[in-house]
């Protein structure tokens, strides 16, 4: 199953997210979340990327979700330092957070691979609301 991190400036954005998302699939997609620092304030950490990337991994692959900002550079340093184990495994997503997490996740629970799961968290950013 391709496996899902969500990665915010805000721990309790990424909380939010992941209890919205994770109901949805009944728990089915393994979702990691990475939000604020290590001491609790707004940001990004790299290493906890890195960290969850490895925690979600079944082997198929994992998009990334990101906020804004640095989210998208930790993200970034966060690939690189995954090395060529994990290249062209792991790729983040062009997508709003949490339409695109919904719609990755929905589609990682009902078995998708890892390219039509990064597809579908991308084009949730055509989504109209109204």
């Amino acid at each position: 199953m391709v496996g899902i991190v969500l990665v915010s400036h805000s721990r309790k954005i990424v909380e939010g997210v992941f209890e919205l998302v994770n109901q949805m699939t009944r728990g089915k997609v393994p979702i990691g979340i990475a939000g604020g620092t290590p001491d609790g304030r707004l940001g990004t950490d790299a290493a906890e990327i890195v960290e969850q990337v490895k925690k979600v991994d079944r082997g198929e692959g994992v998009v990334v979700l990101v906020d804004i900002g640095s989210a998208v550079m930790s993200a970034q340093t966060a690939v690189e330092l995954l090395g060529e184990e994990y290249e062209g495994k792991v790729k983040i997503a062009d997508a709003p957070l949490v339409e695109g997490a919904v719609a990755a996740a929905v589609e990682a629970s009902i078995g998708s691979d890892f390219e039509r799961v990064l597809t579908v968290a991308e084009e949730a950013k055509k989504m109209n609301k109204l």
